[in-house]
């Protein structure tokens, strides 16, 4: 065997050993004979190939115990976002045990309103008589006698101080809450500059551990394709978190699935380009960059060898993933979206377990986020079935489900109950459920789609143990589903489902708590949202604290969607709703100068919700940012399942 054939031999089984073990094995400079238990020991006598050999495999075996250290930074940047939630959660509950210590006699009056009235998914009215007039002239939120009398003693408000750290501080707050234009070109909706910064972040620590202590030379062009790689793997548990409906997160930092779900997508998105890096750049590499004595075979022989097929099966259903999660895609086929996403991640994690070893204990832990998630909480503790009512309403276009049931006593007590607490056990304000209707035809049974409640929650009362619940979802009809749904409602007005659910975050609902002022905005349907949000806040939790409700509606028919009845009871309660005339007769109201308004004669902290249609949503956001920058107090929270 010539010696060039040797140095061949030698160099693949050192570098295949080497990726399998993520070991360097023991290996000199010096030519040796073969013995039967060390497979390298006969060594080339090339000492430049060997010491290139030696620092391409010290490189890649570097990358493997750098990444090591990804995910303990992941979770002690979690550990200081937890921090930060719990002394916010300190402070808001010390805000609102101010604001509502003195009015308890003035809540059990105000309750009494839903036990005198009838439910609040009772038929509705197409009334119009609480239409307002002009947006800006309907403005209520006005310091009262007492507050100016206090303005007067306590001179200039502090945010009218001209401090060069206050400016700044109102700069910054205007830039993290303010949300650019959409691009147009990809027809694609931007989230806050505050959201994109805490995304480029996270992007750029990938990054760095990507490139760190890579050499930026072509001939170690292979460690940086397999570090994408490792890239990949670390980031697959963090995904299925991201997307897990029941997850720590939610306790740890206060936000629920839904508004992270941005965050899955991105991280999704860095997933399938470094995937694409990976496959990508071990291609280049075997074609054009690696040396001829560390080619085994032809390039078929190299596509062919069952790892890279593995490999290949992989990279191909992720890629299918990403593009099936496409808005595009999502809004014409959601039923097709949600089909290919079990489908395909089942079928990659297969590919991936059996492509990589390194990569198995991160897909066990993602099997098991997947399992613990979708088969123990949202089938067997989460999920209830419930006969349901149907009514189309008005505009032909939205039908109301809804459905009134007993609630059973709970048998367990602390969080060990709200883990275990399914609709059965009532809701809170702003939370909604996964509705699957299997009488709609094969397949639906395993088909689950998202909707806000738009029924006020259970009222618990001073016993915290609430007896009845009604509840009513508003569905627009938009295609698939819906369409079948509502063509069911034509022939039945009844039918079985199967809700899963409640889901969402206590965080909007401890935030207006904690405001002297509430303004609460809804476009069209963000009124699911809204209008449980502002009866929460003036029957179970009444404070000293103003409460505005402002309903945009494109047409007189969308009034059907919440009772007359209801908005007259809001009113009773004290809170000033403001319903402007429809924007496809008067065109869009100022919802800038509104805000403006509402936040220039306010005292103390103002709290904003606002849920509607993206315009609306951007509209109303960078208005409360130009307030903050003006030196109002804001607290600002968008209601929108991801971007």
């Amino acid at each position: 065997m010539s010696v060039d054939n040797v140095n061949t031999e030698w160099a693949i089984k050192l570098f295949r050993e080497s990726l399998r073990t993520s070991h360097m094995p023991p290996f000199s400079g010096e030519v040796s004979i073969r013995a039967n238990n060390n497979p390298f020991s006969e060594l080339p006598t090339d000492p430049e190939k060997l010491q290139y050999l030696r620092d391409l495999i010290t490189c890649i075996l570097d990358g493997r115990s750098i990444v090591l250290t990804y995910n303990i930074a992941l979770l002690i940047i979690l550990l200081l976002f937890s921090l930060f939630h719990l002394g916010e959660v300190i402070s808001q509950r010390s805000k609102w045990n101010i604001l509502e210590r003195e009015t308890n006699t003035a809540a059990e009056s105000r309750r009494s309103i839903v036990d005198n009235s009838e439910v609040v998914n009772e038929s509705v009215s197409s009334s119009s008589s609480t239409l307002e007039g002009s947006l800006s002239s309907q403005t209520t939120l006005k310091a009262s006698i007492a507050d100016v009398e206090r303005l007067q003693l306590l001179g200039e408000r502090p945010r009218e101080q001209k401090k060069l750290g206050n400016r700044l501080m109102r700069n910054l707050q205007y830039f993290l809450m303010y949300q650019p234009r959409p691009i147009l070109i990809l027809d694609r909706t931007l989230p806050s500059n505050g959201t994109s910064l805490f995304v480029s972040a996270f992007l750029c620590l990938n990054v760095f551990y990507h490139l760190y202590r890579i050499p930026f030379e072509s001939k170690y062009f292979f460690p940086f394709a397999d570090r994408a790689g490792l890239i990949f793997i670390v980031n697959l548990p963090i995904l299925y978190l991201l997307a897990a409906k029941n997850q720590p997160l939610k306790l740890l930092t206060g936000r629920s699935y839904e508004a992270l779900n941005i965050y899955h997508r991105r991280v999704g998105e860095l997933m399938c380009f470094e995937a694409l890096v990976h496959f990508g750049g071990l291609l280049y590499w075997r074609i054009f960059l690696s040396p001829e004595w560390l080619k085994v075979g032809s390039f078929s022989n190299f596509i062919t060898h069952p790892v890279v097929l593995l490999g290949i099966g992989a990279f191909s259903s992720y890629e299918l993933l990403y593009f099936t999660s496409l808005g595009s895609f999502r809004a014409r086929w959601y039923e097709l979206f949600l089909a290919s996403h079990v489908v395909l991640q089942i079928a990659a994690l297969v590919f991936l377990w059996l492509h990589f070893s390194i990569s198995r204990p991160y897909v066990l832990a993602s099997l098991a986020i997947f399992f613990i998630d979708r088969i123990v909480w949202r089938l067997w503790m989460k999920s209830a079935k419930f006969t349901v009512d149907l009514k189309i309403l008005e505009d032909g276009r939205t039908l109301l489900l809804s459905a009134d049931w007993d609630i059973p006593q709970a048998r367990s007590q602390g969080y060990l109950r709200s883990l275990q607490r399914s609709i059965r056990h009532g809701w809170h304000p702003a939370d909604h459920v996964f509705i699957s209707v299997p009488a709609l035809g094969p397949g639906q049974s395993l088909q689950a789609h998202p909707f806000t409640i738009a029924s006020a929650a259970p009222s618990s009362g001073p016993s915290d143990s609430p007896n009845h619940a009604w509840l009513s979802l508003l569905i627009r009809v938009q295609s698939g589903f819906t369409t079948k749904l509502i063509d069911y409602a034509h022939s039945s007005s009844r039918a079985v489902v199967r809700l899963d659910g409640p889901y969402g975050s206590h965080d909007t609902l401890n935030m207006l708590r904690s405001c002297k002022e509430v303004v609460l905005i809804a476009g069209g349907s963000g009124i699911a949202v809204i209008f449980p949000l502002a009866w929460d806040l003036l029957t179970d939790h009444c404070g000293k604290r103003n409460v505005h409700l402002l309903w945009v509606t494109h047409s007189r028919t969308q009034r059907s969607w919440v009772p007359e009845e209801r908005i007259i009871e809001l009113r009773e309660a004290g809170a000033h709703v403001t319903i402007p005339e429809p924007t496809a007769e008067a065109g869009r109201p100022d919802i800038p100068g509104y805000i403006s308004e509402l936040a220039d004669d306010s005292v103390g902290q103002v709290g904003f919700v606002v849920s509607g249609p993206d315009g609306l949503n951007r509209t109303a956001r960078n208005a409360c940012a130009e307030s903050a920058r003006a030196g109002a107090d804001i607290q600002l929270r968008v209601e929108k399942f991801g971007w």
